[in-house]
């Protein structure tokens, strides 16, 4: 059973229930890399920003509330294809190859073996979660089951992707867990009523923002399937 953030026993022993996973920090290791490249980018763009504050900032987020956030700070528009160069450029370094998060291989032939739904729900697009899950060798235990922000029309934190992966899974809101390492999926997970998993393996993690969102915080993904009650 877990616990929610109201205390409340979470009835995951009971059949269904959905497991939605975040993808980048959750399945696959990006965010350092991908972090580091959107500071460096936004400050080539005079919008000068350090690698922390883009972790604080940004981590969740879609590129274009990235470019709508540094608009509204700077009150000078974005260069017109800056959302599709920045992914571009994203692309270019993952193609050294990206590793999957330890212990996400597990949690997912196990989930799958134990007959347990699961799905991913991303910020990011199809292109790139079938990028990032692929090389870390992950894409064939997801591949089917992958949703994104561009089928929706708003973002995390609003609560739609969340809402639209537990419709197109057939569960209701009630029935699913989140696994989240960013405050504003925290956000959209509480937002659509669903008990949310602060993953907060990478350091960098705003663990306590994880948590004082509502969150229930662990650092070890190996330990997924105890917390779910599952193991």
């Amino acid at each position: 059973m877990l616990i929610d953030k109201v205390g409340m026993a979470f009835p995951l022993s009971a059949s269904p229930f959905l497991v939605i996973f975040d993808c980048d920090g959750v399945l696959v290791d990006t965010e350092q890399l991908a972090n580091r490249l959107l500071a460096r980018v936004l400050t080539e763009e005079g919008f000068p920003v350090t690698y922390e504050e883009s972790r604080r900032l940004f981590v969740g987020k879609t590129m274009e509330a990235v470019s709508a956030y540094v608009v509204a700070e700077t009150g000078r528009p974005m260069r017109t294809d800056w959302v599709e160069y920045i992914r571009n450029e994203t692309l270019k370094a993952f193609a050294v190859g990206i590793e999957a998060v330890p212990g996400a291989r597990d949690v997912l032939e196990t989930l799958q073996t134990k007959g347990v739904p699961y799905c991913v729900a991303s910020s990011g697009k199809f292109e790139k979660m079938r990028f990032t899950l692929g090389s870390s060798g992950l894409l064939p235990l997801v591949e089917d089951v992958l949703f994104s922000a561009e089928e929706v029309a708003h973002g995390k934190p609003a609560p739609d992707l969340f809402l639209h992966a537990a419709a197109r899974m057939g569960h209701a809101p009630s029935a699913c867990v989140v696994i989240e390492d960013s405050v504003p999926g925290v956000e959209a997970a509480v937002a659509a009523g669903m008990p949310v998993l602060g993953y907060a393996g990478d350091p960098h993690t705003d663990a306590e923002g994880l948590k004082a969102k509502g969150a229930h915080v662990f650092r070890d993904m190996s330990a997924l399937m105890e917390l779910l009650g599952s193991a």
